[in-house]
């Protein structure tokens, strides 16, 4: 090949059957919603925005193969069961490899309790009921979205956000050797906003548009009494105003150090805004591409007042290839109270925000055990050439920055809080002072970030090479 011929760009993506569905999730005013420590209410008063469920299916109609992406607005699942119900009920109701399935939360702080364990807690006994609507709704979403589907083209674009910020701030006192959890003007943040749209053959139209973007939706805290999509909701509201109101699936990245500016308020508007910005730079994005299909070409020289390079549209093929695949990898965690010591403290404690802390903790060694590992599922679905990764638990943003590098021929999407219950924080060893919140509340150690990422790496290579060889099952 010679260097001009090398000269072509083309978009990454998927040819084949799409389908997307949604549903309302907004959970009943009276829930239990206490989300922050220092919240001052127990129970949701109201809704801001509504919570949704939107359901996107891709399929190769030749190998009568499919792939389901389900995104849902919510915090996060602190017992396996309660995710695995509603995941498992879309795998049985489309008869499908579970491994072919990810359930991914936007992680909004402003939701309700995905807990069957705070049944006891002021609005609990709202909390399983509305698990089971969730579940039948995904259903529905998942079942409808499966037979609209219709020959279509998914091409891909990157773009920049500028909504995220860094948000391990050494605290300015000089006398707290600590940091706090909020901006850090110092530090360069994580700003990749990944956008794809789906687009039907027959006319060329939107029929989704998917959003993958790390920052913490945490504008909307402890003074908030409102149920939320947080951000994600006024950023949504803006895509499909411009895209026919085609849906838009929101997938959280790699973002545990990041999040917005100006948060922790209880001003709905600020969130608002905080969306638009997001919606307007995803916007911004899909005005880059070309149609589905087409890629561009480095055609020539003509002279002119400068001698001008000359590149030109052409169409090209998309891969129409859909693989999935899962694995679990022991991560070290680190020396862990039992649950008795912690059931011990939480009864003895009178304060609310500590409380809720141990709380927390309790969960988490209930989900994760004491040590000295715990393994950890990540489900890797490939789509053309796009490769989708998600796992349970919340990863620093330099996770999604190496599988990236590692796979430059390949679009990767990154999700947090994926297919289970949520552990905590996997942050990169140079970050692992004990001051800062994301390490102390981990039970993961500095070394299982890295461990993640390798194993990670290994597994998506041999996926992509299982797929080149052909030996990859199709379902």
């Amino acid at each position: 090949m010679t260097e001009r011929e090398k000269l072509v760009v083309r978009a990454d993506g998927f040819r084949g059957d799409i389908g997307v569905a949604r549903r309302d999730i907004t959970p009943p005013v009276g829930i239990y919603a206490r989300q922050w420590g220092a919240a001052r209410h127990d129970v949701a008063e109201g809704v801001h925005r509504p919570l949704t469920l939107t359901a996107l299916v891709l399929r190769d109609p030749n190998a009568d193969s499919r792939l389901v992406l389900l995104a849902m607005d919510g915090g996060w699942f602190k017992v396996r069961q309660d995710e695995e119900n509603i995941r498992v009920a879309v795998v049985d109701r489309l008869g499908m490899d579970p491994s072919r399935v990810i359930l991914t939360l936007s992680h909004t702080h402003a939701a309700c309790s995905l807990s069957s364990s705070d049944a006891d807690r002021p609005g609990g006994h709202l909390i399983a009921p509305y698990l089971e609507t969730i579940a039948a709704r995904a259903c529905e979403a998942a079942k409808e979205a499966t037979a609209s589907a219709v020959a279509g083209r998914l091409i891909w674009s990157t773009g920049r956000c500028d909504l995220a910020v860094n948000r391990d701030l050494p605290d300015p006192d000089p006398d707290q050797n600590r940091f706090v959890v909020g901006f850090n003007p110092a530090e360069q943040p994580e700003d990749t906003l990944v956008v794809g749209r789906a687009t039907r053959d027959s006319d060329d139209a939107c029929v989704a548009t998917i959003v993958n973007y790390a920052c913490h939706p945490t504008t909307l805290a402890w003074e908030n009494r409102l149920i939320s999509p947080d951000y994600v909701g006024a950023a949504r509201e803006v895509v499909e105003s411009a895209t026919g109101e085609a849906p838009m699936l929101f997938l959280q990245g790699a973002s545990g150090e990041l999040s917005p500016a100006h948060q922790y308020t209880g001003d709905t508007a600020i969130a608002d805004r905080h969306g638009a910005r997001l919606g307007y730079a995803v916007l911004s994005t899909l005005q880059s591409m070309e149609p589905a299909g087409q890629g561009l070409r480095y055609t020539g020289a003509r002279e002119s007042g400068a001698t001008l390079g000359i590149w030109a549209t052409e169409p090209y093929d998309l891969p129409q290839v859909l693989a999935s695949a899962s694995f679990s990898v022991a991560l070290p965690i680190k020396p862990m109270p039992s649950e008795q010591e912690i059931e011990e403290a939480l009864a003895a404690c009178e304060d609310r925000v500590l409380g809720e802390r141990l709380s927390r903790q309790l969960a988490k060694v209930k989900l994760m055990g004491s040590g000295p590992d715990c393994p950890v599922t990540v489900w890797l679905l490939l789509a053309g050439n796009t490769i989708f990764v998600g796992l349970p638990h919340e990863c620093y943003s330099r996770f999604q920055r190496h599988l990236r590098r590692a796979f430059p021929d390949h679009t990767v999407i990154v999700m947090n809080l994926a297919n289970g219950a949520s552990g905590s924080y996997l942050y990169p060893p140079d970050s692992s002072s004990e001051g800062i919140y994301q390490v102390w509340v981990s039970p993961f150690t500095a070394a299982a970030l890295p461990e993640l990422t390798d194993a990670c790496v290994r597994e998506i290579g041999q996926l992509i090479a299982s797929v080149d060889h052909g030996s990859c099952p199709v379902r």
